[in-house]
């Protein structure tokens, strides 16, 4: 056992004390990011609702998170980690069971916003305490462990949720979260200390500005393909919508520049090169994180007829493999230059899914899409410890918290745009694969019905709606062979048709691995256990801040 740093009074207990109420904490958000995937059709049924509509139930909550990073962090400063985190905790479970009671849609959505709140609080804290707990020599092993719970938490949420939807409701993807939570707060009493505060001012104008960018930008690619990309309500289109938020995050930039070492986001951060590089290999991560569980998981269920709790086991040995890896990925990363083993992760995770949207197919055998996702288990293990480390270490200590803010917060944005991108994505694919698989369907029906039945598929696709074909209106006098003739054929379309877009969809997060690995490579290598340079002077001792690049 090592001593802990100079300012942190544990009463005699070990460093290692802290670890059980953050990672408790940690693992109930990174399981949130995921868990509501699996439940998607289900909800879609119990509140009638469309796609775009119960994909804002995981976008509420990972745009909350990501907007309010920034400024959570800075409270942490001024008021200390572990009231933070306690409050952030008690936020995070009081909403879950919220989000349980919830009687419609509109409510769940508003309750998992809620949620993002309780996790905006919690997650710099759990950075804060580690790296000022841990010396500096053992904050290695530490974030290996916690590496390793948010890599398992962020695979196993379909898992956990396809075996709670199937056996008591989908309402149980939330209340699970009560008794954890409960056990949580009681541990972040009772084990985590009280540490130093700094005074620090918030920069009110900031966090309105980056809320109202990043909610623009989020909203007009999320709704985008439910109004055509074209007008919403009046004067307002989608382009529009879109355009308005990038140029308030501009000024927002603009904004960061003048407040100076004041801002929510101090710019001079991304002048360090490993800084900025992992802060986009960050956001990549996340993307896909966050990405391939929606197209995938509709995919098993809706094409393969899996069962939620059927589908979610195709990823259970993913997530088993990345707990495993990730401890591992953390140790190797203090014996060669962390680059290298991010750089793997990242071409492991994009060959991975690559081979995996070649296997999306109508009849595929189960098997063959498991093991794609085993490589992908490796890759989240090998990306997830040594990345945030890479981020953030070399800036001094005056810094290391709007660091660590930073890139939590631009990680964060990674899978709310990620989410809103595939959703959009997959939307868009639809309306072109569904008509088309209906042409090669209705080849074999006769001439009376097949127009109406292409046209069917054609307006039902272009609704956004997923079981596209079902405005198919059949004339009384119809022989039953024809009838039957006619629904084989329109469930064969809706199989090749939504396996081709889940497919296309997924290579969209091929592409931005891809880029997340050419960052690694660009990072400066540095020997393990050395200090990575920046371009300016450091007045102050150098600290490491990591957190899991999760989604």
């Amino acid at each position: 056992m090592t001593a802990p740093a100079p300012d942190v009074d544990l009463g005699g207990r070990s460093p290692w004390s802290i670890l059980p109420p953050l990672c408790l904490g940690f693992f109930m958000i990174m399981v949130d990011t995921t868990i509501v995937n699996i439940a998607v059709p289900t909800l879609q049924a119990a509140f009638d609702a469309s796609l775009v509509t119960v994909g804002w139930v995981n976008s509420a909550y990972l745009l909350t998170f990501a907007v309010l990073l920034l400024v959570t962090g800075r409270m942490g400063d001024r008021f200390g980690p572990r009231p933070v985190f306690v409050a952030g905790l008690v936020v995070f479970t009081v909403a879950s069971l919220a989000c349980g009671l919830a009687g419609s849609v509109g409510v769940l959505i508003a309750a998992r916003a809620v949620q993002g709140i309780g996790g905006a609080l919690m997650t710099p804290q759990t950075m804060a305490m580690i790296t000022r707990v841990f010396p500096a020599q053992k904050r290695g092993a530490a974030l290996g462990i916690w590496g390793s719970v948010a890599g398992v938490a962020t695979i196993t949420g379909p898992v956990l949720g396809g075996v709670l939807v199937e056996s008591v409701g989908w309402e149980w993807i939330f209340y699970v979260n009560i008794p954890v939570g409960g056990v949580a707060l009681w541990l972040a009493l009772t084990r985590l200390p009280a540490l130093p505060t700094h005074a620090r001012t918030f920069d009110v104008p900031g966090v309105v500005l980056s809320v109202v960018g990043m909610s623009l930008l989020v909203f007009g690619l999320q709704e985008g393909a439910a109004y055509d990309w074209g007008t919403i309500v009046g004067p307002i289109t989608v382009p529009l919508v879109i355009g308005a938020g990038a140029v308030v995050s501009g000024v927002f930039l603009i904004w960061q520049r003048h407040r100076g070492e004041d801002a929510l986001l101090p710019l001079r951060l991304f002048v360090h090169r490993n800084f900025a590089l992992a802060n986009l290999a960050g956001a990549a991560v996340s993307f896909a994180m966050t990405g391939i569980f929606f197209p995938f998981t509709l995919y098993l269920q809706q094409v393969l007829g899996l069962s939620p709790l059927h589908a979610a086991l195709v990823g259970l040995p993913g997530s088993l493999i990345s707990g495993v890896v990730a401890p591992f990925a953390g140790r190797l990363s203090d014996r060669v230059a962390g680059k290298w083993v991010v750089f793997t992760g990242f071409v492991v995770l994009a060959v991975s899914i690559g081979v995996l949207a070649t296997q999306v197919q109508p009849d595929v055998a189960v098997w063959r899409l498991v093991v794609p996702m085993l490589g992908f288990g490796v890759g989240t293990g090998l990306v997830f410890s040594p990345l945030g480390n890479l981020a953030t270490t070399g800036l001094d200590q005056r810094n290391a918290g709007a660091g660590a803010g930073a890139f939590n917060t631009n990680r964060q944005i990674g899978g709310v745009i990620g989410s809103a991108v595939v959703v959009a994505a997959l939307t868009s694919r639809l309306a072109t694969t569904m008509p088309a698989a209906a042409q090669d369907a209705a080849r074999s029906l006769p001439d009376a019905v097949r127009e109406p039945f292409v046209e069917g598929f054609r307006q039902s696709a272009a609704a956004g709606l997923g079981a596209a074909g079902g405005g198919l209106d059949l004339p009384a006098d119809v022989p039953p062979d024809v009838v039957d003739q006619v629904r084989a054929a329109a469930q064969s379309a809706v199989e090749a048709g939504f396996a081709a877009a889940a497919a296309q969809t997924l290579a969209v997060t091929v592409a931005v691995l891809l880029v997340g690995a050419v960052c690694a490579f660009a990072m400066r290598g540095g020997r393990p256990g050395h200090e990575v340079p920046g371009p300016s002077k450091q007045t102050a001792p150098t600290v490491g801040v990591a957190g899991p690049p999760a989604g």
